[in-house]
Parts: C-alpha cells; sequence; structure tokens
C-alpha cells in the first residue's frame, strides 16, 4: 500500500514537470531551499525537479543566476593551488599532519567514485579525501553531491572544508557570501552523518564545525577560519522535511495541472497562480523564478520585505496600509494594532516634513 501511494505521488509529480526533465538538487540548490522556508510555490516546484530557470525564461522573466567567468576562473586557479602536490598548500593551511594518508576520488565514476567515498569512511582512517561523492535524499531523489571540498578526519571527527574564491580582507568576509557558504557547508555536513549512520557509526564523528578556506586579501594566498553551522543544520533539516512532506500541497492542487515548458505564456503563469508564494527581496539572490514573484507581488507588503509584511500581519496590499493610515478605512478587529501603528507612524511623518517643524528644529 505505501508503495502504491509512493509511486502515485512519483507520477503526480512527473505530470506537473511535464515533458521537461527532472532537474537533479546539487549542494548550492538544497543550501537555496533554507532562504524561504514558507513558500508553497518553491516547494513544489522542487520537489517535482522543475527547471525553475527554464520556466522562468518562458513567462518572460529570466533572472540571473551564477558565478562570472572571472569568479570561476579565479575559484578554479585557487583550488587548483591548493591541492597540487597532494594537498601539501592546503595541509600547511590546515596544520595537517605531512603524513596524513591522501585519497583523491575525482578519476572515478559516480558510482565508483561513491562506493570508494564510503569505504574511506568505514575504514576510519585518517585522510585527506579530495573529491568524495556524497549522497542525500530531497522529496524521494537521490540527489549525488559533487563537492569542491575535502572532508579531512581529525583527531578522530570528520570535518569538512568548504574552498572558496572570495576574499577575507583584515580578518572579514562579505557576511552574505560567508553565511551562503556554511549553508553549502552544512548540506555536506548532513550528508556525512547520514552516511556515518547507515555504517552504524556515530554520526557525531562529524563535527559541527567547518573549515571555510579563502583568499588572503588580494593575493592567492590561503586563510583558513572556522564556521559552527549547527543553526544552518537545523534549519536545512526543517526545510528538508518540509519537501519530503509536500505531498499535502500536491494533493489540494487542481487536477491536470502542469508546468510543462512547452505550454503557451499565459498557461504558465495560469498555472502558476494555483500555489502560492511568499515573495521576499531576498529570494532575487537565493531563487530562479524571483524576478517573476516580484512583478506578482507589486503592490502587496510582501514586496517591501519579511519584517515589513510580519509587522503588517494580515495586511497584505499597500493601498490598504494607506488607507488605514490616513484613516479612510476601518481597521478589522485583528488589524487594531496594526491600524494604530500606522496612523502613529504618519503622524511622526507629517510633523517632521511640516515647514513649521522644520523652522523650530533650525
Amino acid at each position: 500500500m505505501e508503495r502504491d501511494v509512493s509511486m502515485g505521488q512519483s507520477t503526480r509529480l512527473d505530470q506537473l514537470r511535464g515533458s521537461g526533465r527532472a532537474k537533479r538538487h546539487n549542494a548550492r540548490t538544497i543550501a537555496a531551499l533554507t532562504g524561504n522556508p514558507g513558500c508553497n510555490r518553491r516547494a513544489v516546484l522542487d520537489a517535482a525537479g522543475i527547471d525553475k530557470q527554464k520556466l522562468a525564461e518562458r513567462v518572460g522573466f529570466p533572472g540571473s543566476f551564477g558565478q562570472s567567468r572571472f569568479a570561476l576562473s579565479r575559484g578554479n586557479a585557487f583550488e587548483a593551488m591548493l591541492k597540487a602536490d597532494d594537498c601539501a598548500l592546503l595541509r600547511e593551511v590546515l596544520t595537517a599532519d605531512a603524513g596524513l594518508d591522501y585519497q583523491d576520488l575525482s578519476a572515478d565514476s559516480l558510482g565508483d567514485r561513491h562506493e570508494r567515498t564510503v569505504k574511506v569512511l568505514a575504514d576510519a582512517r585518517s585522510a585527506l579525501i579530495d573529491h568524495p561523492l556524497l549522497t542525500l535524499d530531497v522529496a524521494g531523489q537521490t540527489v549525488y553531491l559533487e563537492p569542491d571540498l575535502i572532508a579531512y578526519a581529525h583527531h578522530g571527527r570528520l570535518q569538512v572544508v568548504e574552498i572558496k574564491s572570495f576574499a577575507i580582507i583584515d580578518g572579514q568576509a562579505e557576511s552574505a557570501k560567508v553565511s551562503g557558504a556554511a549553508v553549502q557547508a552544512a548540506v555536506y555536513v548532513l550528508a556525512l552523518r547520514e552516511l556515518m549512520e547507515r555504517l552504524g557509526q556515530d554520526p557525531a564523528l562529524v563535527s559541527h564545525e567547518v573549515v571555510l578556506v579563502c583568499p588572503a586579501g588580494f593575493s592567492l594566498r590561503p586563510a583558513a577560519v572556522v564556521l559552527d553551522v549547527r543553526k544552518q543544520l537545523s534549519t536545512l533539516r526543517r526545510q528538508l522535511s518540509r519537501l519530503a512532506a509536500v505531498t499535502d500541497l500536491i494533493d489540494d492542487l487542481p487536477a491536470g495541472l502542469t508546468f510543462d515548458p512547452a505550454l503557451e505564456p499565459a498557461d504558465l503563469v495560469a498555472a502558476l497562480a494555483h500555489v502560492e508564494a511568499r515573495y521576499a527581496p531576498e529570494c532575487l539572490s537565493a531563487c530562479e523564478l524571483s524576478v517573476y514573484c516580484r512583478n506578482e507581488a507589486n503592490g502587496s507588503t510582501a514586496a517591501l520585505g519579511r519584517t515589513v509584511r510580519e509587522s503588517l500581519g494580515g495586511i497584505e496590499s499597500v493601498d490598504e496600509v494607506l488607507a488605514l493610515a490616513e484613516g479612510r478605512r476601518e481597521p478589522a478587529e485583528d488589524q487594531a494594532e496594526a491600524a494604530a501603528m500606522l496612523r502613529a507612524a504618519l503622524r511622526l511623518r507629517s510633523e517632521a516634513l511640516s515647514p513649521g517643524t522644520a523652522g523650530a528644529a533650525s
């Protein structure tokens, strides 16, 4: 019976996706799931493996994603330098024992790489593991994670090492990039912990502290910092659990609904309207469909950001906000507190901008 339900859900996801090939997740897309956990639209589209970039282009709102060619070239050069001579420079940065075993799994096929990764970890030997291949279950799909990181066995514990090309200047790096790297590293920590459980070992052997290796300043000289990703792990688990339980959302959708990219743009727009989005400005850096959702949310409080939306809970449109602030509309019972706040804010703004107030202040 359970198998029949699973097969039925798989068929429904195939129908939602239409003729498009299922888009496989990777560490970046899994990490991006934590950016807006309340968005039903993203949960449904990602569970069905729908190519959101292609969908956005089809409805006329393409987004700009991915690294620039310069960033990719710099990143590849930095990683190659770190891994030269059996990771000699990386060992120095990590203060790792020069006699530590080194395993490079990059030359193998996907299946062989995963098997060798499992074997190296099962042997519980101290090792630098280059190009390991991990797996993670995402909404019923087995996702292969091909990181440009190294799993490092240190003092009996496995530690994820994430290599990034953005610079650390005066001990600081751009917070958004560090945050993104921490979430991505948390994906690998979660995958490693699940693998350890399958091997019958304690998942706590995988440290919640990851090592981020970046260029120091504007050179390619490496520097290492330690990040605690416990918070990111907790968020990631919640969102993956929600994505796996997307069945209820799908069951509520109209029969025959599809997001097939072969449809006419107007039909795709109509299909998207059946799944509620939760747009926020932060989506622009995390979701391929965000430009479309921003246009759709025009005139709503959601488009002003989560802080504004949550402060004005229950008031969905900017027009309604202005009407309540100006007293042109009586607030509902659940809007009374927000309406009082809006009237007070409008009064203070008017006082601050009135000519008499300006003259008195001068």
